[in-house]
Order: structure tokens, then sequence, then C-alpha cells
């Protein structure tokens, strides 16, 4: 992704402009669209006994000096070896973080090799991965307890479940894209949002929780619809007014409640309804940093973020090997402007969807429909991500089973 120079973090904000300045500087970092990252989430389970509790001891000893410092204050918290970096959620889901990589093919090389070393280490403390979106098998529970996360529990709690569901039980995959050159960051990030509703559809996992049939394709991105829209409703909307996503984006973030204020010790919890631009306005003793701005950012959980780079949050975990082909259809979607805008026309009839996509999946006539359009799009463009053939192969042959599933779908 590009990068730029340093930032003074500490600058006190006065006045939301200053805050939006900021904003503007690190949300959209342009250039040439050269590279591809993607976070992948799982939920871990005992290797006999999915629905046995899985405890911090088990895999601290597990992940040793890969494991995060949340997980274990003096691990050095080493990268995998191909530079992938591990995190945990709290509910003990593990996540890898990979380097972003300058093609497809190198991205999917190195992050296999981080996710086999990931996995031959849980194996070796009776652990294994789990499959889908949501944990198929066990109830929400909490794991990892940080201050972060007792004040993101408590703020979820005022509005019901669903927030536990989320923290504890969810795995998702994150694909990570350049925003592009000036010219092309509104197109891009339209695009981002208008495949989503169609792609979470044709790529959910997450019908089963806790023992039982949800009623829902993705249960995990019922939760996340469920929590405080504020921060989880998608930022670029069909038809809005103003379709500057920097501009579109300072307001979203201004206007979303704080989740967090962090302190040297003791609640984390802030005074509820508080937004970022009311702490600005003096609603709080202090005021606020650019650092305490970026902290307020990563609270903030859209399906589709932007962080210098697109980050794309809407798709459920996939099973095995299978996080290639979600990876491999966006990549060639956002290949080049010609695929953008094609993408774009397929997705905005049902870019509003997004509730639809997760209860009825590729049930839904219009979303498989779109979706079988995005796959197409996908293979037609394929050749260009320059795959080494074995790999080529594979993933073609995996979304032409996804495109039969959809047009099953249709009918």
């Amino acid at each position: 992704m590009v990068t730029s120079p340093e930032l003074d973090r500490s600058a006190i904000l006065r006045e939301s402009a200053a805050a939006g300045r900021h904003l503007a500087r690190i949300c959209f970092k342009t250039g040439p669209p050269t590279h591809t990252g993607v976070e992948l989430e799982w939920t871990v389970h005992d290797a006999d006994d999915p629905a046995r509790p899985v405890d911090l001891r088990r895999l601290r000893a597990a992940l040793g000096r890969h494991g995060p410092v949340t997980l274990d204050a003096t691990s050095p918290a080493e990268p995998l070896r191909h530079g992938g970096m591990v995190t945990l959620e709290p509910g003990g889901q593990l996540e890898i973080s990979t380097p972003p990589r300058s093609s497809t093919a190198a991205l999917i090389r190195a992050t296999e090799a981080d996710i086999a070393q990931v996995t031959d280490l849980l194996a070796a403390a009776g652990l294994v991965l789990g499959r889908s979106g949501i944990d198929p098998h066990r109830r929400p529970c909490p794991v990892l307890e940080t201050p972060r996360y007792r004040a993101m529990r408590d703020a979820f709690d005022r509005r019901g479940t669903a927030g536990r569901t989320m923290m504890y039980s969810t795995a998702g995959l994150q694909i990570c894209l350049d925003a592009g050159e000036p010219d092309q960051v509104e197109a891009r990030w339209a695009a981002a949002h208008a495949v989503g509703p169609p792609l979470l559809a044709v790529f959910a996992s997450a019908d089963r929780h806790a023992g039982r049939r949800t009623g829902w394709a993705s249960a995990r991105m019922a939760a996340w619809l469920a929590i405080d829209p504020a921060r989880t409703r998608p930022v670029w909307v069909p038809g809005q007014a103003d379709d500057d996503p920097t501009a579109t984006w300072i307001r979203y973030v201004l206007a979303a409640p704080l989740l967090c204020l962090r302190r040297q010790c003791g609640d984390w919890a802030p005074p509820p309804g508080v937004t970022f631009a009311d702490w600005i306005d003096g609603a709080l003793p202090d005021p606020p940093t650019t650092d305490d701005l970026d902290y307020h950012v990563s609270t903030l959980f859209p399906p589709v973020r932007p962080r210098g780079y697109l980050e794309l949050r809407y798709l459920d975990a996939q099973p095995g090997g299978s996080w290639r082909l979600p990876l491999a259809v966006l990549s060639a979607l956002f290949a080049d402007p010609g695929t953008v805008r094609a993408a774009y026309a397929i997705g905005a009839p049902t870019a509003h969807r997004w509730s639809a996509a997760a209860r009825q999946g590729l049930a839904d006539p219009e979303l498989a429909a779109a979706a079988a359009e995005l796959l197409d799009l996908a293979l037609t463009a394929l050749p260009r991500l320059e795959l080494p053939g074995g790999i080529h192969d594979e993933i073609r042959a995996g979304v032409r089973r996804r495109l039969a599933a959809t047009e099953r779908g249709v009918r």
C-alpha cells in the first residue's frame, strides 16, 4: 500500500476542520493501484471436541513467540516466516494480517505459507482453525479481556446481544486494495461498496451458530448490522448527495460516538452518546489529539473502511484454502479502471441490500443474478492477475463452482 511521511500524532484538535484535515491526509493514500493485502480470521477449536472452550494458556503455549502482547505481555510478537502478524480477537479468534504484495500470486504464496506455519503451531497443541464465519459449536464467551474489549462490550450491551456475538463468535476475511490514483479513488470507493452485497451473498459461510441454524446466510454480518449503525453502517450509499469519499468519511468519523477513552488505569468507557465532534467542542475535560482521532477511527467498523487503502470487511471467513477465491475475484474486478466501472454497474442496483444479502444469500434472485455477473466478469479478467498455471486453474474451477451456485439461486 502507498505510504506517507510521518504525521504529528500529538497535535491537539480544537476544531472539527483540523480533524478533517488530518483525516484527509491519511484516509486515501493515492498512487498506482498495485498492492493487495489480506487479513484472515478464524475461530479456534479443540481438534477432538470443537465445542470445548479454548483458554488463553493453551493459545499462549501454541503460539509461543508469535503470540500478540494482548495474549502475553512479554511476547516478542515475532512475525511469521513470510511476514504475517498474529493477533487475537476477544473470543479467542486468531487473525493473520499479511504485508501487502505487488502481485496476487505472491500474496497467495506468502499467506499460504504463514497459514501452514500457524496450523502446525496449533496442531502441536491439539488445536485447529475453524471453517466458517461464525462459531458453529459454541455460544459467545469472552476469552481475551482488555480495557478496550470491556468498553466495547459495555457499549454494545446497551443495544442487545449482537455485540457479544460479533466480539466472541465471528470470523471474517478482509481484502485490502489500494485506493488508486487521484482520479480513480471515487470510482474504486463506490465499486468496493457496490459489489459488497452480491459478494457477501455468494461467499456467505455463517448460517449455523452455537449448534443451531440461524435463519441467516451470514449470521456474522447480521451481528455486525445489529450493533450500532453509527459505526457499522456503510459509509457510501447509492444516490447520496455528496459522492466525495473524503468528505463523506470525515462526516462519518466525527458523527460517530466514542467507544473507548484510553486511560492509564480503570474503566475506558466514555460518557454515552458523546461523539468525536462533541469531544472537539469541549464535551470532555481534556481536548483530543490526532492520536485520539486515529484510535477513534480504529473503533469504526463499516463494510468498507479507508485506512489509506480500502479495507473490504464484508466477507465471511472461508473454509480451508477457499479464501483465495474471493481474493482473486476482487483482485480481478479491480484490475483496471474498465473492470472497476463494469463491476460498479453490475453491483449498483443491489448496493443497498446488505441485510437481504446477510439473511437470504443466494436465495435472493436479484443478488444471485448480480453475483453471477460479477463472477463472470472476474473470470474474464482473471488472466490479468498472471497467476501460476496451477493456482490459476484451481481458482478458475472454484469460481466456476460458485458461479453454478449463483445460477441455482437464480432459478
